[in-house]
Parts: C-alpha cells; sequence; structure tokens
C-alpha cells in the first residue's frame, strides 16, 4: 500500500468509500454526516486529498495547511478494509505531512456521536481540546503537538 495525492479520477471512488464509511452513523447523528457531502473533487482541486491504494484506493485523507497547524478534515477507511491499518497510515502519513510543512500541531474533529473515534484518537495521542455545536453537528476537537 502506499499513500498518494489524489487525482480527478478518484472522485467517484472517493464518494463511494465516503458513503459507505459513514452511512452507518445517520441513524446516530439523525443526519448525513458532514464529509458525505463534501465537494471533493474542489479538494484534489486544491491539493487536500490524498488516498491510500494497493491495487485500489481504499481510504483517503484531507489534509488542510494552516499557518500555525494541519487539520485533518476527514479520514476515512473502505469499510471492506477496516481494521488493516490504512486509517493508521493514513494518519501517519498527516504526521509526516505536517513536520515537512513546519507544523508542530495536528487538529481534527469527529462527531461527538462517532463515540469509536473519540477512543481512538485519545488512544493515538490525541488530546480533545474542545466541544461544540457547528453547523448543527455536535463536534469534539481535538490536538497532537508534534
Amino acid at each position: 500500500m502506499h499513500i498518494r495525492q489524489a487525482q480527478a479520477s478518484d472522485v467517484s471512488t472517493i464518494e463511494d468509500i465516503v458513503e459507505r464509511a459513514y452511512s452507518r452513523y445517520i441513524q446516530r447523528i439523525g443526519r448525513r454526516p458532514a464529509p458525505m457531502d463534501d465537494d471533493y473533487a474542489e479538494r484534489i482541486r486544491r491539493g487536500q486529498a490524498f488516498v491510500a491504494e494497493d491495487v485500489h484506493v481504499t481510504g483517503l485523507i484531507i489534509l488542510i495547511g494552516e499557518p500555525d497547524h494541519v487539520l485533518i478534515e476527514n479520514v476515512a477507511v473502505d469499510l471492506r478494509h477496516q481494521g488493516e491499518g490504512i486509517g493508521r497510515a493514513l494518519l501517519d502519513y498527516a504526521e509526516t505531512s505536517a513536520r515537512a510543512l513546519g507544523a508542530a500541531e495536528l487538529r481534527l474533529y469527529t462527531n461527538a456521536a462517532m463515540t469509536e473515534n473519540l477512543v481512538l484518537y485519545t488512544r493515538l495521542g490525541y488530546q480533545e481540546i474542545d466541544r461544540r455545536t457547528e453547523n448543527g453537528f455536535e463536534r469534539v476537537f481535538f490536538s497532537k503537538c508534534l
């Protein structure tokens, strides 16, 4: 598996992965999670989208460089490949990319209803820094010093 910058030809695959990965949360949240309605073609145009691929694309990460940190806007792994270490590899890639940009911090957020993510990010060394409602979503914000 390797991670590369996403290309325009990856848009439909990325959208399919996101749709499958997040659809299980619709009932829990009471609406479609925000990543399901993101504009991935625009993310690719901005150079913010990266994909994990073996023979096929199996996961994605959206990274947004800010002046003092890198924001992980989304990370998703195809349901058929969850548990294979792809998500962890994508998060490691985010750390490497942030360091290469000279950023000393990674930030991310997740929906409070995605309780398994709260446990995962804490286990990976992220610290919860805030909870607030944005665009009708109850979000939990995390930070990791590099």
